[in-house]
């Protein structure tokens, strides 16, 4: 093992773990957002209530997210300075719209939203959890529009040895980010969905409070509306990848020679006869390429090399990804069906939802894996080798004294968060307390007035 291996380990560890709250958030933030929306509209109580819990929640995941994030950005000029030097030129717009205009944005208004209670007018102090919400969806849209470059660079000319962005517009406009940001946002609103039935089946599970059976309902519908999303969208990156990256495709699919009418394997040992071929291009009896065939092509195209992912990763990482997102979008079909119509909320059901907690994380977990792994062995595709992205004067002692500090500074804040949503969760929401009647003004006497 030498410090290439153990700088990809720790930038897949560290951005995995903040991968974990940055879906959350930005589902979260919105369905916060659409409670308190619900309770100015209606007066209810019981979604200020529902407001105020979830937004504490809500509170605690964005802190754990941004204290994570902050490290992905000093990996890259400590592991990773020859691809810093690279693509500097044409990351620094979108990060510094998301930075500038997103981020700012999004604490901005959040800020504004915490301390804006009985502070602000109820239109002013709604409209702020709306742009804090609005903020972190750009958020993810200009990093993800970053990432969909390395997978697919457009608008750029690379000028000695760096590549030097020609077109802003068709960087944020990329096919493949175009494809990419929705599914992924989809995906987020999912997990903040997953999230929330969780919440509500253990409240549901010891009380009777038709409070809950609402939220539960809200999350329900928002989890199932997100499953379209996440389906035609991931339809679309999986056409994209037929033509754009054919080497994960072909590995996700364990394909090693171009194939016509190719199948799709659900799992080794059964396939579905010319399904790949049509999810690809439409038609079935079109032509995938293989691993080995490809293989054989790049290196006629680039020299020496092995151009393939990590096989086992990309093909099993797939999987899992549709196999937990596809059961979590169906137990939300089923849990709308059996609460139609004012139905109570089955107990069965409320174990579920607590149960089925970890599936959309370990979905959209996969779904990263399956995007950066698939992506092997170029950090900017046709362009730049991983092997050569790496800091040259970084020895293997420095990257993994880094990991192992990383390693367990993450594993306490996961602690952390850990025992604080918990103890939030188990408090619930508290009740409200109606606003004290102003006193009458004592009537003064003539005399004292002046």
């Amino acid at each position: 093992m030498d410090a290439l291996d153990l700088a990809r380990w720790q930038f897949g560890v560290t951005t995995v773990y903040h991968f974990l709250f940055v879906p959350l958030t930005i589902g979260l933030g919105v369905f916060v957002a659409g409670m308190q929306t619900a309770w100015h509209r209606t007066g209810k109580e019981h979604y200020l209530r529902l407001t105020k819990f979830f937004g504490k929640l809500f509170l605690i995941n964005f802190a754990m997210g941004v204290v994570t994030g902050i490290v992905q950005e000093f990996q890259f000029g400590m592991n990773w300075s020859e691809y810093s030097t690279f693509v500097g030129d044409v990351f620094g717009a979108p990060l510094a719209m998301e930075a500038l205009l997103a981020f700012f944005m999004e604490s901005t208004f959040l800020g504004l939203w915490i301390f804006g209670w009985e502070r602000l007018p109820k239109r002013v102090h709604l409209a702020c959890i709306w742009a804090a919400a609005i903020g972190s969806n750009l958020s993810a849209y200009f990093i993800l529009a970053a990432n969909a470059w390395m997978k697919h660079p457009v608008g750029y000319e690379v000028v000695g040895g760096r590549a030097r962005m020609t077109d802003l517009w068709a960087v944020l406009t990329n096919s493949t980010a175009l494809a990419q940001v929705p599914h992924v946002i989809g995906a987020a609103f999912i997990v903040a969905g997953g999230f929330v039935l969780a919440v509500s089946g253990y409240w549901l599970l010891r009380t009777r409070d038709g409070m809950w059976r609402g939220a539960a309902r809200a999350a329900l519908v928002m989890t199932a509306l997100a499953g379209l999303v996440v389906a035609g969208s991931g339809d679309m990156s999986g056409k994209l990848a037929y033509e754009q990256q054919p080497m994960k495709l072909a590995s996700a699919e364990g394909l090693e020679r171009d194939t016509a009418g190719a199948g799709f394997t659900v799992v080794p040992g059964i396939e579905i006869p010319k399904l790949l071929s049509f999810l690809s291009t439409n038609d079935p009896d079109a032509t995938v390429q293989g691993t080995e065939d490809i293989q054989r092509r790049l290196e006629q195209q680039f020299g020496p090399g092995d151009y393939r992912p990590d096989q086992t990763v990309v093909f099993w990482s797939y999987r899992v990804m549709l196999g937990f997102g596809l059961s979590t979008v169906g137990l939300s079909v089923l849990g709308l069906w059996l609460t139609r119509r004012r139905r109570p909320m089955p107990r069965l059901m409320a174990r579920l939802f607590v149960l089925a907690l970890p599936l959309p994380l370990l979905a959209v977990t996969a779904g990263w894996l399956l995007s950066e792994v698939g992506r092997q062995p170029w950090t900017v595709a046709g362009e730049l080798l991983t092997a050569a992205s790496v800091s040259p004067g970084v020895s293997l002692t420095e990257v993994a004294l880094s990991l192992a500090l990383f390693t367990v500074l993450y594993g306490g804040l996961a602690v952390a968060e850990a025992v604080l949503l918990v103890r939030h969760v188990r408090k619930g929401p508290e009740e409200e307390r109606p606003a004290p009647a102003e006193a009458p003004a004592e009537r003064l006497e003539p005399s004292l007035m002046y």
